[in-house]
């Protein structure tokens, strides 16, 4: 079989690849009848140098490869029939912008397998770049905070090299005694974690964040019974949320009257409550300053995710009290940081954790028969039609 990686065709060009050079030779190395290809590319954060040192033809037309993997969708008029895709094709939740896309793959007999719907038995997720998106997110977030009161200028994160860049930067500036919240303990909650434990700030209890006051930055991790409460006052779960989140509301507020700084890395779906709200961010009493909202669920469960911010411009001022984007030096503007994009601020870093997980979970089930249904599970549509598991998707193509 044969396997290619595909340049990057979407605009803005994306510099993250699924495998780097290395992981590519542990690919070949692992499964030697495998036939490796790679497409030129000038945008790329490995160069096409590097993949020829570690042994790879590098060729400007990969139509001759059976699967071809890529990070971001690609462009309608670039693909391929009769081939597999992998990529975040941004379809599964009926985008409006992707549906020629989906519809081009059914017309040309693609196989495409998304990146998000490669889940284990459990539905859970294998691969992402999740873990990323919190490392880089919650240094924007406190590069945020030291430009909202000119306490420091931080490079940003796409200027530097890897996490360990991050890291020292963030650990050169005084920092004041801030109180950090940080929702969700997922892939994107305990990336931002990562960060912050290995900067140096303090993890602290739910009862010592609201009661006490520290010489240090501290912050505390959020689960959903953390933030959330039943309504009819009974004790709340996470499962129990999952299975009736129109039975919870928000109890974030407790946490909105003491923290200076919001990270947001959740998983929020669809018809859950509200978490941070317009009105807790009015009242008299919210400490909240910064909002980090590495989630960016754009006017999702924190109120003032407006929109979606730019690696270029990552940052917007909020005003509460009116529920609008106002400029950064608004005497009363809350600053957000709302990029979508993440990872491409480290993308070297984040090409080789996705290879990694891509080589553990996903490609074992091309040579041993996908015994544990990874590629069926994970395949949106394939011989010209949907799978069962996408058929809800039929409506969305039509």
């Amino acid at each position: 079989m044969k396997f290619g990686i595909i340049k990057e065709g979407k605009i803005p060009a994306d510099k993250r690849v699924v495998f780097s050079p290395n992981a590519l030779q542990k690919f070949k190395t692992t499964f030697n009848e495998a036939e490796l290809f790679v497409e030129s590319s000038d945008i790329r954060v490995f160069s096409d140098e590097s993949y020829k040192e570690a042994g790879f033809e590098i060729l400007n037309d990969i139509s001759n490869c059976d699967v071809l993997f890529g990070v971001k969708e690609v462009p309608v008029e670039q693909l391929v029939p009769n081939k597999t895709y992998f990529s975040f094709s941004h379809t599964i939740k009926k985008q409006p912008y992707n549906k020629k896309l989906l519809q081009a793959c059914i017309e040309k007999n693609i196989t495409l397998i998304d990146h998000e719907t490669l889940v284990d038995k459990n539905n859970i997720r294998l691969i992402g770049f999740g873990r990323y998106a919190g490392i880089v997110g919650a240094y924007n977030t406190m590069r945020a905070f030291g430009i909202k009161y000119e306490l420091f200028s931080l490079a940003k994160a796409e200027k530097l090299g890897s996490k360990q860049d991050l890291i020292a930067r963030l650990q050169k500036p005084y920092m004041p005694p801030l109180k950090i919240a940080l929702t969700g303990t997922g892939k994107v909650g305990m990336g931002a974690k990562e960060l912050l434990d290995d900067v140096g700030y303090k993890q602290v209890d739910i009862q010592s964040f609201l009661t006490k006051d520290f010489d240090e930055p501290v912050y505390v991790q959020l689960d959903v019974e953390d933030y959330y409460r039943r309504i009819d006052g009974k004790p709340a779960t996470k499962d129990d949320f999952i299975a009736n989140p129109n039975d919870y509301e928000s109890d974030f507020e407790k946490f909105s009257q003491v923290a200076d700084i919001v990270m947001a890395g959740h998983f929020y779906k669809d018809g859950s409550p509200k978490i941070l709200t317009k009105e807790m961010l009015n009242a008299p009493l919210n400490q909240v300053k910064v909002i980090g909202d590495i989630s960016c669920d754009i006017l999702g469960p924190i109120d003032s995710t407006l929109r979606s911010s730019t690696i270029e411009e990552p940052f917007y001022g909020y005003y509460a009290r009116e529920d609008k984007e106002v400029s950064l030096d608004h005497p009363a503007a809350i600053t957000v940081m709302a990029v979508d994009n993440l990872p491409c601020e480290l993308p070297k870093d984040a090409s080789e954790g996705f290879g990694e997980m891509f080589l553990e979970s996903v490609i074992p089930a091309f040579f041993n028969g996908d015994k544990d249904e990874i590629l069926k599970r994970g395949t949106i549509c394939s011989n010209g039609k949907l799978t069962e598991r996408f058929s809800y998707l039929e409506d969305y193509i039509k």
